[in-house]
């Protein structure tokens, strides 16, 4: 997914604005994690940038998304470009201290 999504919108609070973004990021999310895992691999990762108006994305966690978002907003941009890439994930163990 990569989309750039107004933060201003003339007929809409910008607090309704961003609570719709975050609820399409949700639903992205969400649904990329349905999709079937290819063998031998734990759960799905993601590589998420964010980024402000017209500057460069910057990477972020996708538990950052939303924190991200507030941001920009907070900081007057007019716009929030999000590029999500979904990438399979395995775990590993941590190593026993003793």
């Amino acid at each position: 997914m990569k989309k750039t999504f107004p933060l201003v919108q003339p007929d809409r609070p910008v607090e309704r604005q961003l609570d719709a973004i975050k609820h399409e990021l949700r639903k992205y999310l969400k649904r990329e994690r349905r999709k079937p895992l290819p063998e031998g691999v734990d759960f799905w990762d993601f590589d998420c940038q964010v980024g402000k108006g017209d500057s460069a994305p910057e990477p972020k966690h996708s538990g950052d998304l939303e924190k991200a978002i507030e941001e920009a907003a907070k900081e007057g941009a007019l716009s929030v470009f999000v590029a999500i890439q979904s990438k399979p994930g395995k775990r590993t163990k941590k190593e026993k201290e003793a």
